[in-house]
């Protein structure tokens, strides 16, 4: 089988929407109805097999790479994460390597979860949307009970077992006014890196055009400031925030490692549980449905002229307005489900959140520009001293350990494999 022709990720939902919980911002428990009344969820063992077949055989870097997604993965139970693990272990190559991400709500992991996940190597990103007030306001159970202390329970497992856990923190109308709390909070429960994810829904018959839940661009961009401020001042090096990650990735002429922020987009495709794969998670409907994996190849799909039609059209469809912004390489117009305003001058595909977004990037620029003066002087500082004593030194600066692989994850954690990354530091 041909191998892909560029690196993927795909949100497979094994679950489908299916969730223990009812987040009242949450977009994909709506996916229900795409599907017939009274429809099992549940991924069938033989596609499940299917698809991890394909995507091991099409991946095209050494470390292959899962990402389990629902709905919530964890209702489907612990033994039927095993079978995932035994299947990959199955048709594992002796020359490739197998890693595993999981994003849930927490809720109902125990032990057994945690020592599986830990044992296994998963990585896992947790829903968390700050101190309790904050993350019930939203994130209830279905009889609309709170969700925090089952969540920070599995939080503290994840902990304790030594799982690599990442927090996702969804961003709304309630927790955007109150940034030094949500970073706080974070960095007291010690949560080493943190996800915010902009709560945006248009909804064209309300006043504004978007829902309650939704932030407003200037809250956005005070929110990102005040956290960015305090974490330069203080946290560089403790807390990892991935928006900053991203804004400093341009100090060193990097790609963007989330996709909202690289000029095209389409890797990130989904497969549902009956193997139907769609454009993006935020694109599941029927106009996105490319295909099924039993019908046709996941290779297939991946590289057919409608999912880079997909992807490239969020590069082609850029108002003027921002490809002559001078933040333009930090942000290339975020993702296209939030282009629905239009432009001081009233072109259509403006970015929602752009204003926020401006003024954060704008904000940030000093520091990323002093990262980037730091890091040319090292690396000209390098280059004067002897061959020896460079080789030395950059072999100190990287590898502080076991030897790094130019596949592997990369030590600094940006979550890139190390040639894309570090290596030539």
């Amino acid at each position: 089988m041909v191998k892909a022709s560029r690196e993927f990720q795909v949100f497979v939902k094994p679950i489908g929407p299916i969730c223990n919980l009812d987040c009242h911002y949450c977009y994909y428990l709506k996916k229900e109805h795409l599907y017939p009344q009274g429809e099992s969820f549940r991924m069938p063992e033989d596609i499940l097999e299917e698809y991890i077949v394909q995507h091991i055989k099409v991946y095209p870097e050494a470390v292959i790479r899962f990402s389990w997604h629902g709905g919530e993965p964890t209702v489907l139970g612990l033994d039927y994460f095993r079978k995932i693990v035994a299947l990959q272990r199955k048709h594992q190559p002796p020359d490739q390597r197998i890693m595993n991400g999981m994003q849930t709500n927490g809720t109902l992991l125990d032990e057994d979860w945690c020592r599986f996940l830990a044992e296994e190597g998963f990585a896992v990103g947790l829903s968390l949307d700050g101190p309790q007030d904050m993350h019930d306001r939203y994130r209830l159970t279905k009889d609309q009970k709170s969700t925090f202390e089952a969540t920070m329970h599995g939080y503290e497992l994840l902990r304790q077992h030594g799982v690599n856990c990442d927090i996702l923190c969804v961003v709304n109308a309630h927790n955007v006014r109150h940034p030094n709390e949500v970073y706080r909070f974070f960095k007291e429960i010690k949560a080493p890196y943190v996800s915010l994810l902009p709560m945006v829904e248009p909804q064209p018959e309300a006043e504004g055009g978007v829902s309650p839940h939704t932030i407003s661009a200037e809250a956005w961009g005070d929110f990102l400031c005040t956290i960015f401020d305090e974490w330069a001042e203080h946290d560089v090096g403790l807390i990892k925030v991935q928006i900053f990650e991203e804004a400093t990735r341009t100090a060193f002429d990097q790609e963007h490692s989330l996709c909202i922020f690289r000029p095209v987009c389409g890797d990130i495709p989904v497969i549902e549980h009956n193997g139907d794969f769609y454009s993006c998670d935020h694109y599941v409907d029927d106009e996105h449905r490319l295909g099924n994996i039993k019908n046709t190849p996941l290779v297939e799909i991946l590289e057919s002229p409608e999912q880079k039609s997909f992807g490239q059209a969020k590069l082609d469809r850029l108002p003027r307005y921002c490809l002559e912004c001078e933040v333009r390489p930090m942000c290339n117009g975020e993702c296209p489900k939030n282009r629905f305003i239009r432009t001081p001058d009233g072109e259509p595909g403006l970015n929602y959140l752009c204003a926020g977004y401006k003024r954060f990037f704008t904000h940030c620029q000093p520091f990323v520009q002093e990262v980037a003066a730091q890091w040319r002087q090292q690396t000209l500082e390098l280059k004067q001293q002897t061959p020896h004593a460079q080789a030395t030194d950059v072999r100190t600066h990287i590898r502080t350990g076991p030897k790094i692989g130019r596949n592997d994850p990369c030590p600094c954690g940006s979550g890139l494999k190390y040639k894309k990354c570090c290596l030539d530091k």
